[in-house]
């Protein structure tokens, strides 16, 4: 559940001795398929979850920020609209608010929450990114397109936080439905909404936060993203998402590492192609041996998965769930695991087993539900 927002209001009227204009929530997502294929200008097909930011907000009249989390040890940032420097968490909100200083907000006071676990891979920075960008918008008056401001969060982010994501997160955030995931063309921007409701079809979608942090802002994902573009360039194209003859696209890169990012992208655009396919025919049981293949991509051709996330799935698939794989940019994270409801408590203790026996810290695993975009909640 997302954080209370009567709380949250009392808490902002304490921190700032005055009641907040209102609370707005944006949610994590969870990318049911389709890793490394944003950047790509390819397909993805993520989905919000119930868990994410929320922020109590007012205006102000002195032209500052004052930004304020309560999971945060420091007293908060105070920076001017018109610019600064700032590092950490501070950074996203701050970099949204300098962006919308151009379509005309003024300075205001934000006190953050969240339920999203910090470095599982569930975005919690574009969540952060979209309940500014949408908080701000709605104090001053700004009606913003919901494309246009998770392209702004995703600039946001680029920019003032040095991450170069695509614009997956941002747009499953704003953009999602409940009951749905998001079809999302990459490269034109356009989406679909797609019923993908498991406990309907018996099933249940495991979230494993395997607590190997996830930190995107190393030099990893940056190597990957400029590994596809390399590979786009030998080949003559404006990127992998056009490859269309794959075999003949691999006799043509010498380089075996570019030749794994190029299959790995490929194909994992048809995946998501016909991961959409199975949800619309309703075939949702169908959908785990896709989970299980885009994880053994991801780690043998992308090179991006970790043991806690490689034994998750493993052991998930021996206790009988249908398929299962790591989720996020990679390095660590979360994995997801598709299963039968009746043996989701046989598949929980074959992965916390799992972990105990090789002495690592244990698993956190919740079940992922699709929940609504970001909206203003109070």
């Amino acid at each position: 559940m997302s954080p209370d927002p009567t709380t949250l209001a009392a808490a902002f009227d304490e921190a700032y001795q005055r009641a907040p204009e209102g609370v707005w929530h944006a949610p994590g997502r969870l990318n049911l398929i389709g890793e490394h294929t944003d950047y790509n200008d390819g397909f993805v097909l993520p989905f919000a979850l119930d868990l994410g930011v929320s922020i109590a907000a007012a205006r102000r009249d002195d032209g500052m920020l004052h930004l304020r989390s309560l999971q945060a040890a420091d007293e908060g940032v105070v920076v001017p609209l018109e610019g600064g420097s700032v590092d950490g968490w501070a950074a996203y909100p701050a970099g949204v608010a300098w962006l919308l200083r151009e379509h005309g907000i003024g300075g205001a006071s934000l006190l953050i929450d969240s339920d999203l676990p910090v470095g599982a891979g569930l975005s919690s920075s574009a969540a952060l990114e979209c309940a500014a960008g949408l908080a701000l918008c709605d104090l001053y008056g700004i009606e913003m397109d919901r494309r246009e401001l998770a392209l702004l969060a995703q600039r946001a982010e680029n920019e003032h936080v040095g991450m170069p994501c695509g614009i997956m997160d941002q747009s499953a955030s704003l953009l999602a439905t409940d009951g749905h995931a998001l079809m999302l063309d990459c490269r034109s921007g356009l989406s679909s909404q797609v019923p993908f409701a498991p406990a309907e079809a018996g099933l249940s979608l495991l979230v494993v936060d395997t607590r190997a942090a996830h930190v995107l802002t190393g030099g990893e994902y940056a190597q990957r993203r400029a590994e596809c573009e390399e590979a786009a360039r030998i080949l003559g194209v404006p990127a992998l998402r056009d490859v269309k003859d794959l075999a003949a696209a691999l006799g043509s890169l010498a380089d075996p590492v570019l030749r794994r990012r190029v299959q790995h992208i490929v194909t994992e655009n048809h995946r998501v192609e016909a991961a959409v396919g199975l949800l619309r025919a309703g075939a949702v049981t169908e959908l785990g041996s896709m989970l299980t293949a885009s994880h053994l991509s991801l780690r043998d051709q992308f090179e991006v998965s970790w043991p806690e996330a490689d034994v998750a799935v493993e052991e998930a698939l021996r206790a009988g769930a249908r398929g299962g794989r790591m989720i996020g940019g990679g390095f660590g994270g979360s994995a997801i695991v598709l299963t039968a409801a009746d043996r989701a408590g046989a598949v929980r203790t074959a992965i916390i087993d799992a972990y105990a026996a090789r002495g690592w810290t244990a698993p956190t695993i919740f079940e992922g539900n699709p929940a609504p975009g970001a909206h203003r909640v109070s």
